[in-house]
């Protein structure tokens, strides 16, 4: 089942030329939801002007998703995203995003932060890769005037990950990037939602979202 959300987004920019319409992103992230293999389920959802994954997912899904919805697909890497049936070359399917860079989509500006570390091999948990991940997407945003919305598989330490189990922690390194760019908006999967009280929780003027399975969310236009 879907979960819907919304949220107000605070730059006009993607709005303009929408009429006041709001944005609609369908983000997904570690189990497939079983609802949307059905047209009648999809088809209430209503539009959908993006897709966003984040993370664990496999790519013919996501590229299922985009053609059903007709929408594009934008996505980061899960640690389970890994192996020769992933990376083998899939054409019609969409690759992930650049790592810790701008991605303009439908007007906002998405940043991906993918698992970090190597891609291949066993996905052992690496903070010093997420301390360079998180460094280095410091230094191509900390000075961009408009909000970005940010996608992770992990979540930042603290806010929405499982503390209980060391490897569903949130990285440090994303918790010091949230107190830095506070993003309207932060989207992450990893964490198992029956371990966590609630799927969404308020930082300091960033609502981060825990997207496993699907949600829908409405960026509201400010005013």
């Amino acid at each position: 089942m879907t979960r819907r959300v919304t949220i107000p987004w605070p730059d006009a920019e993607p709005f303009m030329g929408r009429a006041g319409e709001p944005i609609r992103l369908l983000a997904v992230s570690d189990d497939p939801d079983p609802t949307l293999d059905h047209e009648r389920n999809r088809e209430a959802l209503g539009r959908i002007d993006l897709i966003v994954g984040c993370g664990d997912l496999e790519r013919d899904h996501l590229g299922f998703l985009g053609d059903a919805l007709r929408a594009p697909v934008y996505y980061v890497r899960g640690n389970h995203d890994r192996g020769p049936n992933w990376d083998q070359a899939k054409p019609l399917t969409p690759e992930p995003m650049p790592e810790g860079r701008i991605q303009p989509a439908i007007g906002l500006r998405l940043l991906g932060l993918s698992w970090p570390g190597q891609a291949t091999g066993r996905a052992a948990r690496d903070d010093l890769a997420a301390w360079a991940q998180s460094l280095g997407a410091a230094a191509r945003t900390l000075r961009l005037r408009r909000p970005v919305l940010v996608l992770s598989h992990v979540p930042p330490l603290g806010a929405g990950d499982d503390p209980r189990d060391p490897y569903h922690t949130g990285f440090a390194a994303y918790r010091w990037l949230l107190d830095r760019l506070r993003p309207p908006l932060w989207l992450h999967g990893h964490t198992t939602v029956a371990t966590v009280t609630s799927t969404r929780v308020e930082y300091g003027g960033t609502s981060l979202i825990n997207v496993t399975g699907s949600v829908l969310v409405t960026l509201e236009p400010p005013g």
